[in-house]
C-alpha cells in the first residue's frame, strides 16, 4: 500500500513538473511574442534613422541615406534600372535589335540613339540640335551627366534653364539669389518669404547665363532636397517654372478634375495665386512634385524665362494654341522653311488625360510603390518603369496576372508605335513635298498654308514621340493626337499638289 501511495505521489509530482514547465515555456514564449511584436510596431514607426542633421543645405544624398538608407538604396539604383519593354529597336536588323533590346554595351558612356532607330527623325528635326543627338531616355542617376555629355549642347549654346530639369538646383538658385542682393542666408525655410525671393532671383540669373557656366554651379542630379523639406521629409515644390505654371493653370478654365485643390481654389475669391505648397494635398503632391520636370516648357524671351505653357490648359491643342499666340517657334525648318515647335518630355500633360489621372492614381503610385521590409513600408525611390515590379505597381489595383497585364501594356504602345510610324512617315512625305515644290519655284505665299499644316501635324507626331510612355499614359488620347497628325500632313500634301508644280527629278523620269 505504501509503495502504490509513493509510485501514485510521484506520478502527481510528475505531473505537476510536466505541467509547470509547459506553463513557464508558455509564458516565455508568449513574452518572446510579446517583445517581438513590440519591437516590429517600433519599427513600423520609426520612419528614420536620425544619425545626421539634415539642413536646407545637405545636397548630397549620401548624407539623406544615412537617416534614410532604404530609400537611398533606391535612389542609387536608378543607374541600373530594367529596361521599359517597348523598344526603340523595333524593326531593326536583329543583331541591332538584340543589341539595343539588351541596352547596348553596359559600359558605354552614351545611351542608345534614337536617331539610329528612327532615321525618320533627322529629316523631322533638321535645322535642329535635336538632328545632331537625341537619344534613349535612362535613370534619374545619369539625367545630369546625358544632359552635359549630349552633343545638342557640346555642338549648339544652350542656356543655364537647361538646369531645371537635370540637376539638384535648389541651393544653385539660392546661392545665385543671394549674390544678386536677396534677403536672408541659406538657414532659412525655402518656403519663407526670404527662402523664396532667394530662389526666384538666383533662378531668373541662371536661366540666361551660358549651360558652360551655369552647370559649374550643381554637382549631382535630381536629390532629395529636391522634393523633400529636410525637416519634416513632406513633400513640396522647390521649381520656380513649376510654381509660376500651376498658378497660370488654375486661372485657365481647362477642367483638371484630378487636381482638386486647384478646382477648389478657383470657387474662392482668387486674391492669392494658387500655391501647391499650401494649398495640394500630399496625393496631388506625389504628382506634383514629378510635374517640376516631366512637363512641356520652352524658354521665353532674352531672359531665357523657363515657361510652361499651360495658360489655357494642359491638353496639346490649349498648348499650342498658346505658342501661337505668342509667336513661338522653336526653329525655322531647314527643308521646308516652315516655322515649327518641338515637344519636350509632356509626361504629365498626357497623364493628365489619362484614366489613371481620373482615377486619382499619382505618378508615385506607378513609378515608386510602396515596398515593405519586415514591418518597415517605405516608397520604393528607385524610380522607374511600372513594369519593372508588376506586382507592386499594377496589382494592388488591377486583380489580373502579370503576363495579361504585359500583355496589355504591350498592345497599347504598340498600338501607339505603329500609329506614330505613320505619322512620322506622312510628316516627312509633307517636307518633302514642300522641298521639292520650293526647287519647283514655288513662294513663300504659296506654300503657307502647307508649311502652316506642317507645324501642326509635326507638333503632334513629337507630341508622341517625347512623351516618355509610349501612349500608356493616356491611350486614347495618344491615337487622336497621332490621327490628327496624319490627317494635317496629308492635307498638307494635297495644298503641295494642288500648286500643280511637278520636281525636276519627277519631270525627267516622266519624259523617260
Amino acid at each position: 500500500m505504501s509503495s502504490r501511495n509513493e509510485r501514485g505521489g510521484a506520478a502527481k509530482s510528475a505531473v505537476f513538473l510536466v505541467a509547470a514547465l509547459v506553463c513557464a515555456g508558455g509564458t516565455i514564449a508568449a513574452m518572446m511574442l510579446y517583445g517581438n511584436i513590440t519591437r516590429r510596431k517600433m519599427e513600423a514607426e520609426s520612419k528614420a534613422l536620425k544619425i545626421v542633421d539634415i539642413t536646407e543645405t545637405t545636397i548630397d544624398p549620401a548624407e539623406w541615406g544615412k537617416n534614410f538608407p532604404r530609400q537611398y538604396d533606391g535612389y542609387v539604383r536608378t543607374a541600373d534600372n530594367a529596361k521599359a519593354r517597348f523598344k526603340w529597336s523595333e524593326g531593326r536588323p536583329p543583331e541591332e535589335a538584340e543589341h539595343a533590346a539588351q541596352g547596348g554595351n553596359p559600359d558605354s558612356k552614351k545611351a542608345e540613339s534614337k536617331l539610329e532607330s528612327d532615321p525618320r527623325l533627322k529629316t523631322i528635326f533638321n535645322g535642329y540640335a535635336f538632328a545632331i543627338d537625341f537619344r534613349e531616355r535612362r535613370g534619374h542617376a545619369y539625367m545630369l551627366h546625358d544632359q552635359r555629355e549630349t552633343e545638342r549642347v557640346k555642338q549648339r549654346p544652350q542656356p543655364g534653364a537647361c538646369l531645371n530639369c537635370h540637376a539638384s538646383n535648389v541651393v544653385a538658385y539660392r546661392e545665385a539669389g543671394l549674390k544678386n542682393g536677396a534677403p536672408g542666408s541659406l538657414e532659412d525655410p525655402l518656403l519663407s518669404p526670404h527662402g523664396q525671393e532667394q530662389l526666384f532671383t538666383g533662378w531668373e540669373k541662371v536661366n540666361p547665363m551660358k549651360y558652360a557656366d551655369a552647370t559649374q554651379l550643381v554637382s549631382h542630379p535630381v536629390t532629395c532636397l529636391d522634393c523633400h523639406d529636410p525637416k519634416t521629409m513632406a513633400l513640396r515644390i522647390t521649381k520656380p517654372a513649376f510654381i509660376e505654371g500651376i498658378a497660370n493653370l488654375a486661372k485657365s478654365d481647362d477642367p483638371v478634375p484630378h487636381l482638386p485643390s486647384v478646382e477648389q481654389w478657383r470657387k474662392g475669391d482668387r486674391a492669392k495665386p494658387y500655391d501647391a505648397n499650401a494649398m495640394a494635398s500630399r496625393q496631388e503632391m506625389r504628382s506634383m512634385s514629378c510635374a517640376q520636370c516631366h512637363v512641356e516648357y520652352y524658354f521665353k524671351g532674352d531672359e531665357k524665362r523657363l515657361t510652361f505653357p499651360w495658360h489655357n490648359g494642359l491638353k496639346m491643342e490649349q498648348m499650342e494654341t498658346y505658342y501661337n499666340s505668342v509667336g513661338w517657334n522653336d526653329w525655322k525648318h531647314k527643308d521646308s522653311g516652315a516655322n515649327v515647335i518641338k515637344a519636350q518630355h509632356p509626361e504629365f500633360e498626357l497623364w493628365s488625360q489619362g484614366v489613371h489621372a481620373r482615377s486619382g492614381v499619382s505618378c508615385a503610385d506607378c513609378h515608386m510603390p510602396y515596398t515593405r521590409e519586415g514591418a518597415m513600408k517605405y516608397t520604393s525611390h528607385q524610380i522607374q518603369t511600372p513594369m519593372a515590379n508588376v506586382n507592386l505597381s499594377c496589382q494592388t489595383c488591377h486583380n489580373y496576372t502579370e503576363s495579361e497585364i504585359q500583355s496589355r501594356v504591350d498592345q497599347i504602345q504598340k498600338r501607339t508605335k505603329g500609329q506614330l510610324d505613320r505619322a512620322e512617315i506622312a510628316v516627312v512625305e509633307l517636307i518633302n513635298a514642300i522641298k521639292a515644290a520650293q526647287a519647283a519655284g514655288a513662294t513663300d505665299e504659296q506654300l503657307a498654308k502647307a508649311r502652316d499644316l506642317q507645324r501642326k501635324a509635326q507638333w503632334r507626331a513629337d507630341f508622341i514621340n517625347a512623351e516618355n510612355s509610349m501612349g500608356f499614359h493616356a491611350p486614347a488620347e495618344s491615337v487622336r493626337i497621332l490621327g490628327e497628325a496624319i490627317d494635317y500632313a496629308r492635307q498638307g500634301v494635297t495644298e503641295v499638289a494642288k500648286l500643280g508644280l511637278m520636281p525636276k527629278a519627277a519631270d525627267a523620269s516622266e519624259k523617260k
